[in-house]
């Protein structure tokens, strides 16, 4: 019997280290991020130049994903950074490691 099991991703995009910050959620990664580097996206990634995928998260369960997102969203922007902080203190763009 197929696996219809999917991921969803929770991730925060940059313009620049410490700079502004966008969180999302995505069932495909690497496309949505491609989507945002692209400047397909129109908005707030579009208009501020947010490009650089600094973190992520993954989720089986959309719901799961969707209430991260919402979560990491309300946050505190300082909270945000430590978050980013601890996967990523080089604030590397992740993007190239997505497979």
């Amino acid at each position: 019997m197929p696996s219809f099991e999917k991921t969803y991703w929770v991730y925060i995009l940059a313009s620049r280290r410490n700079g502004t910050l966008y969180v999302g959620v995505t069932n495909n990664l690497s496309r949505r991020v491609w989507e945002h580097k692209e400047g397909i996206v129109e908005g707030f990634t579009q208009q501020y130049g947010i490009k650089l995928l600094v973190y992520y998260e993954a989720y089986p369960d959309v719901r799961d994903a969707i209430q991260r997102e919402k979560n990491i969203k309300k946050w505190p922007r300082r909270w945000k950074l430590a978050l980013i902080e601890r996967m990523n203190p080089e604030w590397r763009d992740l993007y190239a490691d997505l497979a």
